[in-house]
């Protein structure tokens, strides 16, 4: 794995190529994704299906083809065995507690006059979830996106996912029954995010779209942003760690192989004050390289966007991470909590050595769908507020507007809004 240091006279054009890290070239394919969005709008189900024949190597022949039954989900959740349903189960506790701890009330305010303010919090309509289905299927996924929205109150939740062949994964449909879902199509990539923003005969269009994908699906994301709302536009996944010399080489190389294993684009970067570490670190990746299931996955990976960082000291290791704004970022030092305060910019924060990125992929409650590509820096984690929408509560009483109503209509006569200043001076003159 390369090490490079903050030394080097090379360092800094090295690490700007890690601050680009998550650069998608979304010019290049928005023509492609535009044109089959467009299609979907005019045709509906007729385009969808064309496109699914097209890209998925399947035809559906009738509009019923590209609906997952209850039964499906059903009998995959009962064949599984009973312990990875157990952990399932697990995971949407776990998960829902979190989740819970995240929603925000209604409230309001009563001032002396009378005049009441406040704020209500209500949930979408309809959300519309996507769901990768491409190199591997992600369950933990579906939980992430399906349970934010659920808790938020949403009444009706709306999956796509790819379906390869016509063929689902049966993880994916026993979590699909967990959830407790009845509308989940079989349809994938960009033409799953135009089918959700705009409604055909079978998909009803919804009012925001979240989930992960690859560039045909951010792209798609961004087109239709603005006639739905989106979470956010992600990348590849990412870790960055923080080590010093207390770290141990053999868990901070796994747990760089863990984000390198999900795509041939995804960055592991690791960041420590010691040279010593660097070296081992190194060494183990390549150890545990011949080990993994998807070694040549995360080999590109590893060789092509991964790095570590050797640093003069911790102050300088968190500036540097600060500007990358990882996805995931793991703090592994003798006092892991003492940088807290420090860490400005990451998707989800780690702390300790016992707390690999892997545990809060699938199980400890937060949410796994996060910024990516240095986003964190002015994007957060999916919750339940992408779920809701918010609404001001207003009530002036007559002494209220009494009190202040001629400041207010002073401020629209400087604007020149001669109906606005003459709405609020007729209830005072009257």
């Amino acid at each position: 794995m390369k090490i490079i240091n903050t030394n080097s006279s090379s360092f800094k054009q090295e690490f700007e190529e890690i601050l680009n890290r998550g650069k998608m070239d979304i010019d290049s394919v928005s023509k492609i994704v535009q044109d089959l969005i467009n299609e979907i709008k005019k045709d509906g189900n007729k385009a969808l299906k064309s496109q699914i024949a097209r890209f998925d190597r399947w035809q559906p022949k009738e509009d019923s083809d590209l609906e997952v039954s209850k039964d499906e989900m059903k009998e995959a959740f009962e064949a599984l065995d009973n312990r990875l349903k157990s952990a399932l189960e697990l995971a949407y506790k776990r998960i829902k507690i979190y989740h819970e701890k995240l929603m925000p009330k209604t409230w309001d305010y009563k001032e002396a006059n009378g005049t009441i303010l406040g704020q209500k919090v209500t949930p979408v309509d309809r959300a519309g979830l996507y769901i990768p289905g491409g190199k591997a299927a992600y369950p933990s996924s579906l939980l992430m996106n399906v349970i934010p929205a659920q808790v938020a109150g949403v009444k009706e939740i709306v999956v796509c996912t790819p379906a390869p062949d016509n063929e689902l994964n049966s993880l994916l449909l026993a979590a699909c029954y967990l959830c407790g879902l009845d509308k989940v199509y079989k349809v994938g990539g960009a033409s799953a995010i135009g089918a959700m923003a705009y409604g055909t005969q079978t998909i009803p269009k919804v009012d925001v779209i979240t989930g992960p994908g690859n560039i045909f699906v951010a792209t798609a994301k961004k087109l239709v942003y603005g006639d739905v709302n989106i979470d956010m536009i992600a990348g590849p996944s990412e870790i960055g760690i923080l080590a010093d010399e207390s770290a141990k080489a053999n868990y901070l190389a796994i747990d760089l192989l863990s984000q390198a294993e999900h795509d041939e684009m995804a960055s592991s970067i690791l960041i420590t004050t010691s040279q010593e570490l660097a070296n081992s670190v190194s060494q183990k990746v390549e150890e545990f390289l011949s080990e993994l299931s998807r070694k040549e996955i995360a080999k590109k990976s590893i060789d092509e966007r991964g790095a570590i960082i050797v640093v003069n000291d911790m102050d300088e290791a968190i500036d540097l991470m600060n500007q990358i704004a990882p996805e995931h970022l793991e703090v592994v030092t003798k006092e892991p909590f003492a940088l807290l305060d420090k860490i400005k910019h990451a998707g989800a924060i780690f702390l300790g050595e016992n707390t690999p990125e892997p545990i809060g992929d699938y199980i400890a409650g937060p949410n796994h769908t996060l910024p990516t590509g240095g986003t964190a820096k002015f994007y957060s984690p999916l919750s339940v507020e992408h779920f809701l929408k918010k609404s001001s509560i207003i009530s002036f009483s007559k002494k209220g507007i009494e009190e202040i109503g001629e400041d207010c209509a002073l401020i629209a006569d400087i604007e020149g809004l001669t109906a606005h200043a003459k709405s609020v001076r007729i209830r005072i003159e009257n």
